[in-house]
């Protein structure tokens, strides 16, 4: 999303510098080129605890921001929420009430931020973001409340476990959905989040999910969110998606109807690499395809794997994470795959 605005403010340039999109932060440890030294020691507050403030690029991984129960069996997730899943995942998330209705993320927040501020105070922690949305993490010991309202963002409270804020969070509306492909929840949803940042520039995350109307076991998604240094946020809104509701069909009744042959598919499993244009020539992006029985996955980088829906015989879909063209040699061979998307199309070698 960030990189998206960005593109359309390049446009508007007298405006860039009040927006301080590049802005020195202040209290930075810097190299001696003057550089953020992101492995610098975590900063500490004046009471001695961890310091989280600052701005960060959120997020779980690409995988999970698509299909955040990856790591689920088939018998974690109740009957009702799979079928729930699947009607939307197979129609590209037409109906999601962010992209089509403009309501906010809710529960995507937490997996999926994007670029946030951390304000924190001893009784309190905020978390701004840039589509306005913002959440508040008591600290001050209160217990959740036990018949709480539902909101978008639920309710939050936190407390120091060493150096790892713990934060618990319920409350949420079950009309928000988990991830992009449409997983469920109810209104039953307890959230644990595991804040601990390792040094100045980066922050490792933890959440676990707990809903037992919807799913059989909890589950703990993990990754390293990134210190985003000498910036600021960038101001989005979702004002016009409403107007479009009626463009937006997810697959076609033609898509729908594709039907590729598990032989065919197995030809496409594989690792596929995106390499450097300088003469480097090292690994930038990695994409890892797998297949089980009918249904092929994409994983990007480690983190979770998406569903990728045919959109005819070589090109699908996993939503969020762009389209995929798999393109072969003379002899029937694929050799590269196409990564479509709106910030440039990215040639991907299959590895032998």
């Amino acid at each position: 999303m960030r990189v998206a605005i960005a593109v359309l403010a390049t446009g508007l340039s007298a405006a860039l510098p009040a927006q301080w999109i590049k802005q020195p932060s202040l209290g930075i440890p810097r190299t001696a080129d003057g550089k953020p030294n992101l492995t610098a020691p975590a900063p500490h507050t004046a009471d001695g605890k961890p310091d989280l403030s600052g701005m960060w690029q959120i997020s779980l991984g690409a995988g999970y921001i698509a299909n955040l129960a990856t790591d689920l069996k088939a018998e974690d997730v109740r009957p009702w929420a799979a079928a729930l899943y699947k009607e939307r995942s197979e129609n590209l998330g037409k109906d999601d009430p962010w992209t089509v209705q403009c309501q906010p993320l809710g529960t995507r927040h937490v997996t999926n931020g994007g670029t946030a501020k951390i304000l924190q105070t001893p009784a309190e922690i905020a978390i701004l973001y840039e589509d306005l949305a913002y959440r508040q993490i008591h600290m001050d010991g209160r217990a959740l409340p036990k018949d709480p309202n539902p909101t978008f963002m639920g309710y939050s409270v936190g407390h120091w476990d060493g150096d790892t804020l713990v934060v618990e969070s319920i409350g949420f509306k079950d009309t928000t959905w988990l991830d992009m492909g449409g997983h469920p929840h109810s209104e039953d949803l307890r959230m644990t989040e595991r804040f601990h940042r390792r040094d100045f520039g980066h922050m490792d995350l933890e959440v676990t999910f707990n809903d037992p109307k919807a799913y059989a076991r909890p589950w703990t998604v993990k990754n390293t969110i990134n210190l985003v240094p000498d910036t600021e946020l960038l101001e989005y809104v979702c004002a016009e998606n409403e107007r479009d509701r009626a463009h937006l069909v997810g697959r076609t009744a033609k898509e729908r109807e594709v039907k590729v042959a598990p032989e065919i598919l197995q030809k496409y499993v594989g690792t596929y690499e995106v390499f450097a244009a300088n003469t480097s020539g090292g690994v930038v992006r990695r994409f890892t395809v797998t297949l089980d029985g009918e249904q092929l996955f994409l994983e990007i980088g480690g983190h979770g794997k998406a569903p990728m829906f045919p959109l005819s015989e070589t090109t699908f879909s996993p939503r969020y994470l762009g389209t995929y063209e798999f393109v072969k040699d003379a002899q029937g061979v694929v050799t590269h795959m196409i990564a479509y998307s709106t910030e440039g199309d990215l040639n991907a070698v299959r590895r032998r």
